[in-house]
C-alpha cells in the first residue's frame, strides 16, 4: 500500500494520459489509493516573449517558465497542466492550470513567492485546492478568446492589437460571425498537421463590438478551439469587412472544409485567451 501511495501521483499526471477515458480511469484509481492533493492556478501572461504555452526543450514557453520557478519554490520537480495550448505570441488575460502536491500548501504565500520570482510578463492571480480528479483541461466546459483590432495609431496598444488602417463594415462582419454558431465543422480554419482527432467545435458566441477608444473587439466562445482557429476566423472576417468576401462566401468557406479557402491568420499580438469556465 505504501508503494501504491508513492506512485499514485504518476497515475494522475497528464503526461501519461492519452484520452479522457484513461484520465478518468487513472484518477479514479489514484483516488482509491490516496492520491496527492491538487491545486488550481489562475494566471495571466503577455505571450510576446514566448513560443506558446506548451513546454518545449531549449525554448522559452509559459509552461516551462512557471514549472521551473514552481519546482524551485516547492523544492521538487513539479509539472503543471494547462487548460489548453496558446500559440507563439498569443496572450492570456485569464488562464487556468493545475499541479499536484503530496503536502499541503499555503496558497497565499505561494502566490506571493511565485510572483516575486516570475518575470514581469507572467502574473499569478490565485492558487486554491480542488478535488483530486478535477482537471484544468478536460473539465473545462467553455473557453473564450478576445481579439483586438485598431485602425488608428494607439501607443498603448502597439503590442496588444492588430493595427489595420482600412475601414471595415462591422455590420457585415457580425452577420458573417453569426453563421459560425450554426456550424460545427471548422476544418477550413484548422491548421494542417495538428493531429486533431476531430475538427468539430460548438461555438456559442461570436461578435464584434467597438470600444470607447475606437478599438474593435471580437469575442468568441466555444467548448474547444482548434490550433490557429481563432486567428484564421478573425483574418477571414476582416476580409468580409473590407469587401473581399460576402457573407454568403464566408458561409461557403466554412462548408468547403478547405483551409486554402480561408484568409491568412490575424497577427498573434491581438489575441487573448480571456476566460475558461468549469461546472461548479
Amino acid at each position: 500500500m505504501y508503494i501504491l501511495y508513492l506512485i499514485s501521483p504518476i497515475f494522475c499526471a497528464i503526461n501519461y494520459v492519452t484520452s479522457y477515458e484513461n484520465y478518468l480511469l487513472f484518477c479514479t484509481f489514484g483516488t482509491l489509493i490516496k492520491s496527492a492533493m491538487r491545486y488550481f492556478i489562475e494566471l495571466q501572461y503577455d505571450g510576446a516573449a514566448y513560443f506558446g504555452w506548451q513546454r518545449q526543450p531549449d525554448t522559452a514557453t509559459v509552461q516551462g517558465t512557471i514549472e521551473e520557478r514552481l519546482s524551485m519554490l516547492l523544492r521538487r520537480p513539479t509539472e503543471i497542466v494547462g487548460a489548453g495550448r496558446t500559440d507563439t505570441g498569443v496572450n492570456a488575460s485569464f488562464y487556468t492550470a493545475h499541479f499536484d502536491s503530496d503536502t499541503a500548501i499555503d496558497c497565499s504565500q505561494l502566490v506571493y513567492k511565485l510572483n516575486k520570482v516570475l518575470p514581469a510578463d507572467i502574473a499569478i492571480l490565485r492558487i486554491y485546492e480542488v478535488e483530486a480528479t478535477k482537471h484544468a483541461r478536460f473539465d473545462a466546459r467553455l473557453r473564450e478568446y478576445t481579439y483586438f483590432l485598431t485602425s488608428r495609431k494607439q501607443p498603448f496598444r502597439r503590442y496588444s492589437a492588430w493595427h489595420f488602417a482600412v475601414d471595415l463594415d462591422i455590420e457585415a462582419m457580425n452577420r458573417a460571425a453569426a453563421t459560425l454558431l450554426v456550424h460545427d465543422d471548422f476544418t477550413s480554419f484548422a491548421k494542417l498537421n495538428s493531429n486533431n482527432k476531430t475538427n468539430i467545435c460548438h461555438i456559442s458566441h461570436a461578435k464584434w463590438s467597438v470600444e470607447e477608444d475606437g478599438t474593435l473587439r471580437f469575442t468568441i466562445r466555444a467548448d474547444r478551439f482548434l490550433r490557429n482557429m481563432v486567428r484564421a476566423i478573425v483574418g477571414t472576417l476582416v476580409d468580409v469587412g473590407r469587401g473581399r468576401y460576402s457573407v454568403e462566401e464566408f458561409k461557403d468557406i466554412i462548408l468547403s472544409r478547405d483551409l486554402s479557402r480561408s484568409s491568412a491568420g490575424a497577427p498573434a499580438c491581438g489575441l487573448f485567451l480571456s476566460d475558461v469556465r468549469y461546472d461548479k
